[in-house]
């Protein structure tokens, strides 16, 4: 009987220290995943100007909190100024454009959809950078309907799918441009969602 019990005991304590251990592990894990983790919002309005350019030699500029859109005959060219307001590098993958997109309280949209950027967009922790995309058929639905929606000032939605540096913990965040009585365009963030863990939500 005393072995038994004495096994009992140590089995029990076996076990606790089991627990603790996976749990004190978790919690590391879930440490060093936030000190990596991006989060990507519009850049602040008194943030620098920059100049954006497209693999064609166009260039757009971007002040603070700013976007820039332009309609040629062979593209239509896109811009945001962003900042990366998470702890971890932000790598941008690929976009997907929308003039009336799906209520923001549904799941995120499809992946399938996005285009691939040509080049990974870095931006640093806490720093800001600047998204782009370009529409280049312009027998293509998607040219006709940004082309026509930028002539007449109409809110552009733009979904931004990215990582952190090392392809995980994805996210798409949901970013439009609305028109300024200057004429610009104005940042604001509407959405965003995880895809690789569950939304806080």
């Amino acid at each position: 009987m005393a072995t038994a019990g004495g096994t009992l005991v140590l089995a029990v304590a076996t076990f606790s220290a089991v627990r603790s251990s996976n749990r004190s592990a978790r919690v590391a894990e879930r440490a060093l995943m936030e000190g990596l983790r991006p989060l990507l919002v519009p850049s602040r309005l008194d943030d620098s100007p920059q100049k954006v350019g497209f693999v064609d030699g166009r260039l757009l500029r971007v002040d603070g909190g700013r976007g820039a859109a332009e309609v040629a005959p062979e593209a239509v060219y896109l811009a945001m100024s962003v900042r990366n307001v998470g702890a971890g590098i932000a790598v941008l993958h690929s976009w997907r454009f929308s003039l009336q997109p799906e209520p923001g309280a549904g799941p995120p949209p499809p992946l399938h959809e996005f285009h691939r950027l040509t080049r990974d967009i870095y931006v640093p922790a806490g720093d800001m950078g600047f998204w782009q995309g370009v529409f280049r058929d312009p027998e293509s639905e998607e040219f006709r309907h940004a082309a026509d929606a930028i002539a007449a000032g109409e809110r552009l939605v733009v979904d931004i799918l990215y990582s952190d540096h090392e392809g995980g913990q994805r996210a798409v965040s949901r970013l439009s441009m609305t028109t300024t009585s200057d004429g610009g365009w104005l940042v604001s963030a509407a959405r965003h969602w995880n895809i690789d863990r569950d939304d806080p939500r």
